[in-house]
């Protein structure tokens, strides 16, 4: 009876778990890390693009977005979609060919790969004769022609990939169809470029490396034309009415081509060189676009003079006497125009996607609903806020409509698909802290991440000021004309103002930020502009301790005279620690009107309200000489020694090969010499991130004792207000929760004046109690869970009716979660309760911890409060509360990937965010109920004409093919959709 009892227990704890826990990552959320190519569908208006770790992503209108990854470990180094179909092509740096299709499935579009594709020559053939340059989708629908390294010329069915042998152009028939002294003088190289007839599908233009461009007739299987250019060829463009074909070259010069039935002497080339006389570089892409009225636009990349300018990343849009050098902060991948209304010059960059209103006076830039570049400066922290009031997310939108006034009025101009997700529940923020001082406010709450607001801190403090402020116009008469367009800027005038740790209070509306060099501002939202002094409290957390000198970085220079903040949140308080380290914890508590904050060396709490300090209380300990340094003084000797020990290695690799069996025992022992820069780079950036969080790398071991003498062990890791019991049971009373890195955890009880005197009458702390974890484990999280077993609400919360008043009538319970275990408190008496051991001998160790909400799937009326969980394994648990149980647990980062660990974020509502790379966030959910999913269907557009052709199978065979089918149905890895409400289209 007992057994059949035990299992109906867990029947039902299953059943719970599963109306309650489900795992998903939904989406990503950025800009894609590392782009290698981009295509375009007119037809579909859909963007793609490709990157070198062989994803291939596609968007369309706003929420309209898909994901497919590549099997193979390869960069997408083209993409092309089909003229007027739903599939697309793309080519990787091993020379396969890939053919996706936007296949519905229960009304809504999945991207899948329906095929695979590999030229193999003839046995004994070097690879260079089927080494894919060039690719053309021809506007039938049902060619491919691919040019190759070898100068041949391919013609391939599909989506079958079926080659058609006997309409191979192979580079004999081009070379005797050649001019013979054209011939003599030199080798024609690879296919550069290959692009179709606007007027005449049956004719393209071969472009090959040397120069010379062939023009072929597919149906009569024969060359019509020849133009001999003499220049290395770049990239050819035919004009829309097929009477002109435009070459660019690597001298810097672009040329015009009649195109005409007889053959053109080498003397009738036309040759411009736009940035000359003096030595320029390659114009890698031309395009010309005619218009309505007026002249055509001419768009080309590159160009600029070699000497001067060469490491300028240019796009030259010239439209009659208009001349314009775009230029951008990051690499250009590629570009393309687009011709209906809105026309718009569309630009990938290695950093950002922009978009250019070509229609408008002025040429503006067209803000983006999706692709906004995240790390614009590099990411340094996140907070997330659920469930924003309409008033404070009103007057968060109209302050950043303010600075947003040189964008165009034009909307998005890539509209593809239909966005079918409904509208996002509720008014979700993401804030995301910068190196250089901004907070950026985004609207998390549907699939596009939207930027709304962006916040600078630097404007409180002297810093170098930027002599590219002025990113619109450049200087009257310059030539080139240059124009700095797009938000990328990875330079910091000073590292000290990096943002380490944001809180928000969504009811008030104030704010409060903290920095690298131990500021913690304090702002309000003010929707009118206001000059103001901001008058900086020093706070010294040493606390008079002696034989302790600060070795770090120096605290920022406060302005001293009246500073113009404009609309939006304003700072009115500044708290400056003293040594001015890192900001490790940070918390407010609005209706008492406090910020606690803490560092390396101790914590405090600042009276906003009277601008007076409450508490400080120096955690220090005397051996711990480390947090003395400062963690830019330490990230500053590490840079400096790996790039000592990189230099050593290169002077040294000349020798190392004459000796190197007399010097293989050192080059070992240091363990450099066979790591490449890149994996110097990317070291150091791990150790820049972990001091940045100041956390060590994560290491598997058991549970053991730590010595009081480990580094950092005075280092405040949570900071947390509560209303509970402290002194007695009967009575409850404000109080402030710190923990450190040396599993220690501080309890003041706070005191406050009658409501009519807080304004002059200070508020007091006074020491209540203290707790010395066994282990010493580092403390990550408090909560205090009142008589229900439920978390304290937030500050506000209940003042305004959005959560029900804590029960103050039975016994309170203090949880406090280290790196290694979770244990219950009762309060006011502090004696454990129970616990959970979470590193036992698989090493896993708390990174992260939030409080969330589940609600059931099935029940609108049912939920539970659970802590979310991650380790340093990059598993994300959900423990439940008050009984502190295992409910459920899912891999969801790799352990290796330290910075992604770091920097994950939970949400109030079981979701969470973490940087996949510098520019990319992951969201994932572990609610059945809260989940962003993305659902769109892009549909064929119609067909404008029927096959022309036919095309009979041959018989031969100069080269073989070889094809593999795979339908990749995983629709959460592969067919990743995104939505946004109605608001991103209001430009």
């Amino acid at each position: 009876m007992k057994r059949l009892r035990r299992h109906g227990h867990e029947s039902q704890r299953d059943r719970l778990k599963q109306e309650l826990f489900q795992f998903n990552k939904t989406v990503e959320h950025g800009f894609p890390h590392q782009p290698s190519a981009l295509g375009y569908s007119p037809s579909l208006q859909l963007l793609a693009i490709g990157t070198r770790s062989g994803a291939i992503k596609l968007y369309g209108a706003p929420g309209v977005e898909f994901m497919g990854l590549h099997d193979e470990n390869a960069a997408v180094t083209q993409v092309h979609f089909l003229p007027r179909q739903v599939e697309l092509v793309t080519l990787l740096d091993d020379n396969s060919l890939h053919m996706w299709t936007l296949r519905a499935h229960k009304g809504l579009s999945e991207l899948l790969e329906i095929g695979r594709f590999t030229l193999t020559g003839p046995p004994g053939a070097p690879p260079s004769v089927t080494r894919v340059t060039a690719v053309l989708a021809h506007s039938s629908g049902e060619l491919l022609l691919l040019g190759t390294e070898g100068g041949h010329v391919f013609i391939v069915e599909v989506p079958g990939f079926r080659e058609l042998e006997e309409r191979n152009i192979s580079l004999d028939q081009i070379s005797s169809s050649v001019p013979n002294d054209y011939i003599g003088r030199r080798n024609l190289e690879h296919v550069e470029a290959l692009q179709e007839n606007p007027v005449n599908p049956n004719q393209v233009v071969i472009g090959y490396g040397r120069g010379l461009m062939v023009i072929w007739d597919l149906k009569k299987r024969c060359a019509v034309q020849h133009i001999p250019a003499t220049q290395q060829l770049e990239s050819v463009w035919w004009t829309e009415d097929g009477s002109y074909i435009l070459s660019s070259h690597s001298d810097g010069s672009y040329c015009r081509w009649m195109v005409g039935e007889e053959d053109m002497n080498e003397e009738e080339e036309k040759s411009d060189i736009p940035y000359g006389h003096f030595p320029c570089k390659a114009i890698s892409k031309i395009v010309q676009l005619s218009t309505k009225e007026g002249p055509p636009f001419l768009v080309f990349s590159g160009g600029m003079p070699r000497a001067s300018y060469g490491d300028r990343h240019c796009i030259t849009v010239i439209h009659g006497k208009t001349h314009v050098a775009l230029d951008f902060t990051s690499r250009i991948i590629d570009f393309f125009v687009i011709r209906e209304d809105p026309s718009a010059l569309v630009v990938l960059v290695e950093e950002e996607l922009v978009a250019i209103d070509l229609q408008t006076e002025g040429w503006p830039v067209i803000q983006a609903p999706y692709l906004v570049p995240l790390h614009s400066s590099a990411i340094t922290c996140s907070h997330h806020i659920s469930v924003i009031p309409l008033k404070l997310w009103e007057r968060i939108i109209a302050a950043g409509h303010l600075q947003n006034t040189h964008y165009s009025k034009k909307p998005w101009p890539i509209t593809g698909g239909q966005n079918l997700a409904p509208d996002p529940p509720q008014r979700d923020l993401l804030l995301t802290g910068h190196e250089d001082g901004t907070v950026h406010f985004w609207d998390a709450s549907g699939v596009c991440l939207y930027p709304l607001y962006k916040l600078s801190t630097a404007g409180v403090f002297h810093t170098d000021a930027d002599p590219n402020d002025n990113m619109n116009q450049g200087t009257e008469g310059e030539w080139p004309p240059f124009r700095k367009v797009g938000c990328f800027d990875p330079y910091s005038d000073d590292p000290r103002l990096g943002i380490q740790k944001i809180h928000l209070c969504k009811y008030s509306g104030y704010l409060t930020v903290a920095g690298t060099a131990g500021q913690i501002l304090v702002l309000e939202l003010n929707d009118e502009a206001a000059e103001q002094t901001v008058e900086a409290k020093v706070v010294d957390l040493l606390q008079g301790q002696e034989g302790f000198r600060w070795k770090g970085h120096t605290q920022l220079d406060v302005r001293e005279e009246p500073v113009l903040f404009p609309p939006g949140f304003q700072p009115f308080a500044l708290v400056q620690c003293q040594p001015p380290a890192v900001v490790t914890a940070l918390t407010l508590h609005s209706e008492w009107k406090l910020v606690a904050f803490g560092t390396s060396h101790g914590f405090g709490v600042y009276d906003y309200q009277q601008k007076n300090s409450v508490l400080i209380k120096c955690t220090l300990n005397p051996s711990d000489q480390l947090a003395m340094e400062g963690p830019l003084s330490r990230v500053k000797s590490i840079k400096k020694s790996l790039r000592q020990s990189f230099r050593r290695i290169r002077r040294s690799r000349v020798s190392l090969r004459k000796h190197h069996a007399n010097n293989a025992a050192k080059v070992t022992a240091s363990g450099l010499f066979d790591m490449t820069y890149s994996r110097l780079h990317d070291a150091n950036a791990r150790l820049e991130a972990e001091l940045a969080e100041m956390e060590l790398a994560p290491v598997q071991r058991k549970i053991e004792a730590r010595s009081s003498d480990d580094s950092f062990t005075g280092l405040v890791r949570m900071l947390y207000f509560a209303d509970t019991f402290l002194s007695d049971s009967s009575h409850h009373t404000p109080s402030l929760w710190a923990g450190t890195n040396g599993g220690c955890v501080f309890a003041y009880m706070l005191r406050f004046p009658p409501v009519e005197h807080r304004a002059d009458e200070p508020v007091t702390a006074h020491p209540a109690k203290e707790i010395q974890l066994m282990h010493r484990a580092p403390v990550v999280g408090i909560v205090v869970l009142d008589g229900r077993g439920t978390p304290l609400p937030e500050p506000l919360e209940v003042a305004h009716d959005l959560a029900r008043s804590p029960d103050m009538q039975g016994s309170h319970h203090l949880l406090v979660i280290s790196e290694e275990q979770f244990k219950v408190f009762t309060l006011p008496k502090v004696s454990a309760k129970m616990k959970l051991k979470l590193t036992a001998v698989d090493g896993s160790r708390v990174r992260r911890v939030g409080v969330a909400w589940f609600g059931s799937s099935r029940s609108e009326d049912y939920g539970e409060n659970g802590l979310l969980v991650l380790t340093n394994q990059g598993d994300v648990h959900v423990v439940s509360l008050p009984a502190v149980k295992m409910q459920v647990h899912y891999p969801c980062i790799r352990r290796e990937d330290v910075s992604g660990i770091a920097s994950c974020v939970f949400t109030k509502h079981g979701q969470g965010f973490y940087l996949i790379s510098p520019s990319e966030f992951e969201r994932f959910s572990l609610s059945t109920r809260h989940l962003v999913e993305p659902r769109c269907l892009v549909e064929p557009p119609p067909q404008s004409g029927t096959s022309t052709q036919h095309r009979p199978r041959p018989a031969y065979s100069g080269a073989r093919c070889v094809m593999e089918h795979a339908l990749l149905n995983d629709e959460s890895e592969y067919s990743r959709e995104r939505n946004k409400g109605e608001n991103v289209l209001i430009l």
